[in-house]
């Protein structure tokens, strides 16, 4: 247990996941999250709405059980086989979050300071409407998730995704560093 429990060195989880996406190109796959929701789409109709949507659903079933297998592992890496149901931080960030009236993470895995339903009032729930637009938005224009880009795309030396991928870089400091501490003013 002491191996599924502990973090993985990188010279050990890196040559995995090299290892799994030869295994995809090899049989003609491409590894991406968010294509599952155009896939989910055209199995509840939306063939009939967009031609976008027209795909053959069958060639598209694997991703759906990888995603149902992901979710399915989290919740049991979560639920028995985490030592523990904070998250791991350093200790600059817990001090930065303690100075934002944040200190949920002691204890619990997300912040109920902004998510718990109690404290979900207008502002957190416009982040969280605006949010999920702007990342499904840009998910759609940029042609993929950061998981496919940054995975798949970089592996196949696709010049987009090495934009897209310093894109999200640059999007994430830029909330982390200079729009997320004036949420909290």
């Amino acid at each position: 247990m002491d191996l599924i429990l502990s973090s993985w060195p990188w010279y050990i989880s890196g040559p995995l996941i090299s290892m799994i996406m030869f295994l995809l190109i090899f049989n003609g796959k491409t590894f991406g999250v968010s294509s599952n929701l155009r896939t989910i789409c055209s199995i509840c109709g939306g063939d009939k709405l967009s031609i976008f949507f027209k795909i053959k659903v069958k060639d598209h079933m694997w991703n759906l059980i990888f995603i149902f297998g992901s979710v399915i592992g989290g919740f049991i890496g979560f639920n028995f086989l985490s030592q523990s149901k904070s998250v791991e931080i350093s200790d600059k960030t817990k001090i930065i979050l303690e100075s934002y009236g944040i200190e949920s993470f002691k204890n619990d895995y997300i912040p109920t300071e902004l998510f718990h339903i109690e404290n979900l009032g207008i502002n957190n729930l416009a982040i969280l409407i605006i949010g999920g637009f702007l990342i499904g938005f840009g998910t759609r224009y940029a042609g993929g998730c950061t998981s496919g880009h940054a995975i798949t795309g970089l592996s196949q030396f696709q010049v987009g995704s090495l934009y897209a991928v310093i894109g999200f870089f640059l999007g994430g400091l830029t909330m982390t560093h200079l729009v997320f501490p004036f949420l909290f003013l």
